[in-house]
């Protein structure tokens, strides 16, 4: 369900959720087979830190784990972990997950329509986008997937249920459509069912359009 890039031993490291264990896969040539980072884990986003630890959202279990590759199997808490609820110090199925430089997590909650954000050590979350819930209006979310967020703490987020991306910059109670937002289809304009997204160096915007089989680039302003 999610894959990042570690640079540093160039190699993928992907949630593995259907076999429920994370895995490590070298780019280099001639790699036959993978390296079991995490097994028995009912994985679904993964993210790294600038100091090389490893985030993982376990959706079923209501929480986000922290693990040092290689030398932690179980992992430190560090979002939700108090079963299924909306409370600020819960999480309902998680998704996806992002990890800035100060070590704050932000949470994609599927069944709460929210993104949380949790700083390094808090004991609770404080939610960034979706105030008002589920819906289509601009304070709301519906089924938040893949988000980013940039150096200025804008938050960017698939709302797969909505069928678009939203800006959400740091403070505001609303987001503003930067992509989609023309109902379900699989014309250029649209999008239908959303996954994971991810920026290049160049500020192109690309977005894992599942409903269309398809992977989408957007230019963005």
């Amino acid at each position: 369900t999610d894959v990042l890039i570690d640079k540093e031993t160039e190699s993928l490291i992907i949630c593995d959720r259907g076999n429920r264990r994370v895995v490590r896969w070298s780019r280099r040539s001639g790699t036959t087979r993978g390296e079991i980072l995490i097994d028995n884990i009912q994985c679904y986003g993964v993210a790294m830190d600038n100091q090389r630890y490893l985030y993982v959202s376990l959706r079923e279990n209501h929480e986000v784990r922290r693990y040092q590759i290689e030398a932690d199997k179980n992992g430190t808490l560090v979002a939700g972990g108090n079963h299924e609820a909306a409370d600020l110090n819960r999480l309902c199925y998680p998704t996806y997950i992002f990890v800035d430089q100060h070590q704050t997590v932000y949470v994609s909650e599927g069944w709460n329509h929210r993104v949380i954000k949790w700083s390094k050590g808090a004991k609770e979350g404080s939610v960034i986008a979706g105030l008002d819930g589920y819906g289509n209006a601009l304070t709301q979310l519906n089924s938040p997937s893949g988000l980013f967020v940039d150096t200025l703490d804008t938050l960017y987020v698939a709302e797969s249920g909505n069928y678009r991306v939203t800006r959400w910059p740091e403070g505001e109670k609303q987001g503003t459509v930067i992509v989609g937002g023309h109902g379900g289809g699989a014309k250029a304009h649209q999008l239908l069912y959303l996954d994971g997204l991810s920026f290049d160096r160049h500020g192109n915007l690309y977005v894992v359009d599942r409903g269309n089989h398809r992977v989408q680039r957007f230019s963005i302003e």
